[in-house]
């Protein structure tokens, strides 16, 4: 059997590389969800409004998004041990700092500061498993990656539901502190360069374009939650992002050498596989946003008790990845995509008819099924997307392939928002009615707001459904064709 080598033609263990990038990973993939049922916690600690604690979520999301695209640059750029150090550095630099924050500003830059580190650890771990796996491995290295993309995030509103039942919001942060500590300084002896470094040189007005366009894109949809669509803020932000997204594109066709390498959408596969994995988020997000409100909100559930009813879906994802993975080296991605987003589809339709009697047991079973149907579509169709791309695109790949999952994540979130708050407040019974029967003001807004989740997951399943019908143009042929992309664009 052949030895790993890294690119210095080192030997090297990489069930232990595997092991330092999967745990470091988890720890900061899982910050992305963390505070979701601290907010009151953290309202009351610091004296602060709803719309205000939220940035502790929406501004790391932001960061976090604005650094995927820079993933490429870097990746190619820096070694890899030294890459993924220095990200796990500045993760643990943010977290001490949320986890001594005096005020509520050191505790948001924190939060900052963290994002940077998640923004570059995650497509570096993805690029890292690509890398040191041949493409008929692949499919096992990825599933091992989504235990982390998918359970760290599903883990995160249960985990902190327990910890601030128990103890207190800062530990949080400090329970992450010292993991992160050893996964750092292990990295130092068995993190190795397993990515061709290429020096390319950084074009400052595509980083500026990057950052701005998917900056202000993120923010114009993390505000319609508490803004609504006609805002200004929201409406001028969205455009703007836009326009600039399109001056960086047109930007990165015109270069030699592209900031990003958006030629990679000229692989049908990769564009197929990246649009069901972005239709797929949207149908996953939504729903782990909406539900612990319904469990919370309707059944008067606490914030730990909501996100332990959603557990078993949660460690449903997580076993199922690395089988995924594997299934997919056998049989390709087309066979498990739609049978995914078969039961995806029909798990999602009961939620329609949600009432205020549903039984917790009904939706515990049937959001596991959706992570179920999810676990075979996301990391498969990821992995489908990356084979079709030369090994030295898979970074660019990784990179757009992340980002557009990001802002779907953004927009699914954002029109779930607002379908649901817009039903429910025009479905609202009169406020006279409260004065002259406050007990028939009470049903009627119960009603409203179960009409509200209802149109909600009717979105939701409507997503499911264009997913599923993508997922019939993928290719039948597990063995994908990998495609060489030229600077100045010729598909060889």
């Amino acid at each position: 059997m052949a030895k790993n080598v890294d690119v210095n033609g080192k030997p090297y263990s990489r069930g232990v590389l595997i092991a330092l990038l999967l745990v470091g990973v988890f720890c900061t993939v899982l910050n992305q969800t963390i505070l979701t049922t601290a907010f009151p916690a953290l309202m009351k600690a610091f004296d602060i409004n709803t719309s205000t604690v939220q940035w502790l979520t929406t501004g790391f999301l932001m960061v976090n998004g604005i650094m995927i695209p820079v993933s490429a640059f870097l990746s190619a750029r820096f070694p890899t041990k030294w890459l993924y150090i220095v990200a796990m550095s500045i993760f643990e630099v943010g977290t001490i700092m949320a986890w001594v924050a005096p005020s509520f500003q050191v505790l948001l830059a924190g939060r900052l500061v963290q994002a940077v580190g998640v923004g570059i650890t995650m497509p570096l771990m993805q690029t890292i498993m690509l890398s040191i796996f041949p493409a008929n491995n692949r499919g096992s290295a990825m599933g091992m990656a989504g235990i982390v993309i998918g359970l760290a995030p599903a883990l995160g509103p249960t985990l902190s539901g327990w910890v601030i039942d128990n103890f207190t919001w800062r530990d949080l942060f400090g329970m992450i502190v010292p993991i992160v500590a050893v996964v750092i300084i292990l990295s130092f002896f068995f993190m190795r360069n397993v990515i061709k470094t290429t020096n390319p040189k950084l074009d400052i007005l595509s980083l500026l374009l990057s950052t701005a366009g998917f900056g202000s894109l993120l923010y114009g949809f993390s505000s319609v939650g508490t803004d609504g669509w006609t805002s200004v803020t929201v409406l001028s932000t969205i455009i703007i992002g836009v326009v600039l997204i399109l001056f960086f594109g047109y930007r990165q066709l015109h270069v030699k050498n592209p900031f990003l390498e958006i030629r990679v959408f000229k692989s049908k596969e990769f564009t197929i596989a990246t649009i069901l994995s972005s239709a797929v988020m949207v149908a996953m997000v939504g729903a782990e946003m909406i539900l612990p409100l319904y469990l919370q909100n309707v059944h008067g559930m606490s914030a730990f008790h909501s996100g332990l009813a959603l557990l078993p879906g949660a460690l449903m994802m997580g076993v199922m990845s690395p089988i995924t993975g594997n299934l997919f080296d056998r049989y390709g991605a087309k066979r498990l995509a739609l049978t995914g987003m078969i039961l995806l589809t029909v798990a999602t339709i009961p939620f329609i008819f949600i009432t205020r009697n549903t039984p917790t047991i009904y939706i515990t079973m049937f959001y596991a099924v959706r992570l179920f149907g999810i676990s075979m579509v996301m990391m498969p169709t990821t992995t489908a997307a990356m084979n079709s791309l030369s090994m030295d695109m898979i970074s660019h790949g990784t990179a757009v392939n992340n980002t557009t999952r990001q802002i779907a994540s953004s927009m699914g979130t954002a029109v779930l928002v607002s379908v649901l708050s817009n039903v429910t407040t025009n479905n609202m019974p009169a406020k006279s009615l409260l004065k002259a029967t406050p007990f028939d003001y009470k049903i009627k807004a119960v009603d409203a707001v179960m009409n509200g989740y209802s149109a909600a997951f009717i979105i939701a399943v409507a997503f499911s459904v264009i997913g599923l019908i993508v997922a019939f143009f993928l290719s039948s042929n597990k063995n994908r064709v990998k495609v060489t992309l030229e600077a100045k664009g010729d598909t060889k």
